[in-house]
């Protein structure tokens, strides 16, 4: 079958499925079932796929009409400019998170911990914006950990990582100068009302806490305190409707400067604050 038409077809099924930017969708799965650069296709549009390309593009389709994100279908994600592979068992970053790198590359660290790390996008990121830097990623699945030392080396920063199994700072020792966190903040009522796309291929513990929303940054705030140089900060991912209840659990418990920063979409994504200097 010619690729144009094969692709027009895949589109169009999922457009009918209600999939946001079905084309979008379709030019990187049939990049990957013809194992090309994404901006080859134009040039290949007029060429015939052959059976068993045919077949792999047909199953890339199918498990994106299943719900199944483009990122888990492909097994990596896009962040800061960077591949990095994700799996089942840790949670599929998304471009919004990156707003905790804008704030973090403010003010640069030597010593970095990275809580709850998942696939290790953060520490991994921030390690390779800042050569000298020394970092520290935690979290309490190891199979998670497993992925993000996967990366680290992929990245070539593993040397300037350790990585930690720990319920967010119960097992961390030492101190830092820079704390980041993208903590599970998902109310456990409003799991429900989350797309498939979420709700089926991400895992729980990466998006709810259980009944309260803030459970983890409760824990976070109080506990990085003692970790925490003179100055040092801490910066958490939040949900959209949450800057006024974290930043609050910020301010009782003692922080300075803290701010709320938007995404690039104008939504309230992240809180920043520091320990007195």
């Amino acid at each position: 079958m010619i690729l144009r038409e094969l692709m027009i077809k895949a589109q169009a099924r999922l457009r009918a499925a209600q999939i946001e930017n079905p084309g979008r969708d379709v030019r990187k799965l049939a990049a990957a079932a013809l194992g090309v650069p994404s901006e080859r296709l134009t040039l290949m549009s007029e060429s015939a796929a052959s059976a068993e390309q045919v077949t792999h593009f047909e199953s890339l389709v199918s498990q994106r009409l299943a719900r199944k994100p483009v990122a888990r279908i492909l097994g990596h994600r896009e962040f800061w400019g960077r591949d990095f592979e994700i799996s089942a068992d840790v949670l599929d970053p998304r471009g919004d998170t990156e707003t905790i790198v804008l704030e973090a590359l403010k003010t640069p660290a030597k010593r970095l911990l990275d809580l709850g790390t998942g696939s290790g996008v953060l520490a991994i990121t921030l390690l390779a914006e800042w050569p000298e830097a020394q970092a520290v990623a935690s979290d309490i699945s190891n199979a998670a950990l497993a992925i993000a030392k996967k990366n680290a080396a992929a990245h070539e920063v593993a040397g300037r990582a350790e990585f930690c199994c720990s319920d967010w700072l119960d097992a961390i020792s030492g101190q830092f100068d820079l704390i980041v966190s993208n903590p599970p903040y998902i109310a456990e009522s409003e799991l429900p009302g989350l797309s498939a796309d979420v709700t089926l291929y991400d895992p729980k513990i990466a998006l709810s806490p259980g009944k309260d929303g803030l459970a983890a940054y409760r824990k976070i705030v109080r506990d990085a305190k003692n970790h925490l140089v003179l100055g040092g900060r801490l910066i958490v991912e939040i949900g959209a409707s949450q800057a006024i209840e974290v930043q609050k659990i910020f301010t009782q418990t003692g922080y300075l400067g803290v701010a709320c920063r938007q995404d690039l979409g104008g939504r309230d994504r992240v809180v920043t604050a520091q320990v007195a200097n």
